[in-house]
């Protein structure tokens, strides 16, 4: 018995009739599920009407040709993957070449043995099966880490070889939420990840909306980077939307969990592999990260502290603004920093 072909549902559509109940019969004495269709069109209205595993379509027919189909079939979304197996003569090498261009897998050519279509069908499903794998995993990659790290991690699996370490500008977001040790004293567990879940979800959503990644979560704040072209007003516009954001949530909710800090410090980072063989975590570390961090924990509910650096460069930026300029002392520094709360507006006089 084949596992991989038993319960499967494939589209046989060819103009020829008897062709059609030949194939059938073949199919389902491998226990598949055969379909049948008489023209391209009579193949649209069953591909809409039932899930399909695979294709067998004939190159020649009347109205809408195999070809023809094929290009539809390989348009739907859903259908990127899924085999498509043509039925040719010996002689139609040129129609071949233009079916297989189409987006066709592979062909069986007349007459047609049992063995053959048997083995090829096998075949073609392993492979999408294969497919539709590395495509979820690709997707679960994407949902657990950041895009850079996938990066890394396809090129080395295509490599074996880590990329060495590089200096990079970038602007660092960090935020946290104000009192949260003592938030997760008063919720139950399952409530207070459910609301952390919603508020970070924002954030997230947020970060990427101005193309910046986040890099990483820490407990109930996350660290962003952007880089490139405006990464500074990006970064910034980001976090003003932040706690735009947290205000209207904190107002309509009143859950605590809404009132954040956010740090932002721009300069040069290492970014690189860390840990060990067995496991790595590709991130940004240096005085630019670390003073960004120590920022975010300055910051009071619901503002933004940033670093002079950023203050330089968006100073007269439309929409941006920078008031209560302060210099602190800052653990790990040796020299207290000036720093600067984020407004929306113009710059402070002076400031």
């Amino acid at each position: 018995m084949d596992d991989i072909l038993e319960g499967k549902n494939v589209l046989v559509t060819d103009d020829m009739g008897v062709l059609r109940v030949l194939l059938s019969g073949l199919l389902r004495s491998a226990r598949v599920n055969a379909l049948e269709a008489g023209s391209g069109e009579q193949a649209l209205a069953v591909i809409h009407a039932h899930r399909i595993d695979a294709f067998i379509l004939d190159i020649h027919m009347p109205a809408m040709s195999g070809i023809e189909l094929c290009r539809i079939i390989r348009s739907m979304e859903q259908h990127r993957n899924t085999p498509i197996m043509f039925i040719s003569s010996m002689d139609e090498t040129n129609a071949l070449e233009e079916a297989l261009a189409a987006g066709g897998d592979d062909f069986i050519s007349k007459p047609i043995h049992f063995v053959v279509l048997r083995a090829r069908l096998r075949n073609l499903l392993q492979r999408s099966q294969f497919l539709n794998q590395e495509r979820m995993m690709s997707l679960s990659l994407q949902r657990y880490v950041s895009p850079r790290t996938e990066e890394i991690a396809r090129i080395y699996a295509q490599t074996g070889v880590l990329p060495a370490p590089r200096l990079q500008d970038v602007c660092i977001l960090f935020s946290d939420v104000r009192g949260f040790t003592e938030l997760s004293q008063d919720m139950e567990p399952e409530a207070l990840l459910h609301v952390l879940s919603g508020h970070l979800e924002t954030l997230v959503s947020l970060v990427y909306r101005y193309g910046g990644y986040v890099d990483k979560f820490s407990g109930d704040g996350l660290m962003a980077v952007f880089d490139g072209d405006d990464m500074v007003y990006k970064c910034c516009k980001c976090a003003l939307d932040m706690l735009e954001a947290s205000r209207e949530r904190l107002a309509s909710e009143g859950i605590r969990i809404h009132q954040m800090g956010i740090g932002i410090n721009k300069g040069q980072a290492v970014l690189g592999n860390l840990g060990s063989t067995e496991h790595l975590d590709y991130t940004l570390i240096g005085r630019t990260v670390n003073l960004a961090a120590r920022l975010c924990s300055m910051a009071q509910s619901l503002s933004i502290v940033v670093s002079e650096s950023v203050r330089d460069e968006l100073t007269g930026s439309i929409g941006i603004g920078f008031t209560n300029e302060r210099r602190a002392t800052i653990r790990g520094f040796r020299d207290p920093i000036p720093i600067y709360d984020l407004t929306r507006g113009e710059s402070a006089k002076g400031g």
